[in-house]
């Protein structure tokens, strides 16, 4: 069983795996980070147990992440003309190698073997990918990509808080935004709770601060780009209508969706990003 499958069912174990796997990443940043800008032509899935059925399955799962991560072309993801390529995504693998995120844990009976949890981590060869992308009318982003600065607003009944590098708070909107970032290829910064106290910035006026100012905060931690979001829950929709902009060469870029996990919400807003900074376009 794959991650979108479990999303649909169990989001909560979703966002716990997704915990589990990003400790080592947080550990060593922002040099994980770095690696993983520069290592565009692995992806990684979440599969149950080492048989082969799931393992193709992960294949086309990551084939399509690689060709997104590789190009910056968001709009790749579920793009029907990827169905061909998936279907015989073994033939562009040029490795893989598993991580049991249950390591040092005790088998118990068939559960411990054919239903424990890894990491499938693939290595695609780098010009079947390019090819891949050619023929699609896409081309590599093969340039050095701009560190993003991200502040994100989230916003749940009375409770509103920006996402920060160090509050309690923030733990799981934090680990999702940095496994967002490594689908993507992209290298992220967050504010931290110092940062945004000195520069005057709360939660409610996040998306009506000055892009200046927040440029500023974001430059103070790296970030070259500020990407700015708001996540507000929709409870007829039980998910998160989110809003994001972005200043770009003198043009803010808006763009919006609905319904989703904020997992979902940050893989399209630093995919979103990706999509304007590589010249592909503005986000659907």
């Amino acid at each position: 069983m794959l991650t979108r499958h479990l999303t649909k069912r169990c989001p909560g174990v979703v966002a716990v795996i997704i915990r589990i796997s990003l400790i080592a990443a947080l550990a060593n940043w922002p040099s994980t980070f770095a690696a993983a800008a520069e290592n565009l032509y692995q992806a990684q899935t979440i599969v149950t147990g080492q048989g082969e059925a799931n393992r193709i399955i992960g294949f086309a799962d990551c084939l399509e992440d690689v060709l997104i991560k590789v190009s910056g072309a968001l709009e790749l993801q579920s793009d029907p003309r990827l169905d061909a390529y998936k279907s015989h995504s073994a033939d562009f693998v040029s490795a893989y190698r598993y991580h049991d995120q249950m390591s040092g844990k005790p088998k118990h009976d068939e559960q411990g073997t054919r239903d424990r949890p890894y990491d499938l981590i693939v290595d695609f060869n780098d010009k079947k990918i390019n090819d891949v992308l050619n023929s699609l009318g896409v081309k590599p982003w093969l340039a050095r990509r701009p560190i993003l600065g991200v502040l994100v607003e989230m916003e749940q009944g009375s409770r509103q808080y920006v996402v920060t590098s160090d509050a309690k708070q923030s733990d799981l909107q934090r680990d999702s935004l940095l496994a967002a970032a490594l689908k993507r290829g992209m290298m992220i910064v967050l504010p931290d709770v110092a940062a945004l106290t000195k520069a005057s910035i709360n939660a409610a006026e996040l998306l009506t601060t000055p892009s200046a100012t927040l440029a500023s905060v974001a430059a103070d931690r790296g970030g070259e780009v500020a990407l700015v979001g708001r996540l507000a829950w929709d409870e007829s929709e039980l998910g998160w209508a989110t809003e994001w902009r972005m200043d770009w060469n003198g043009r803010m870029h808006r763009w919006q969706l609905r319904g989703v996990t904020f997992d979902e919400a940050f893989r399209r807003g630093i995919g979103g990003a990706a999509r304007i900074l590589s010249g592909n376009g503005d986000p659907g």
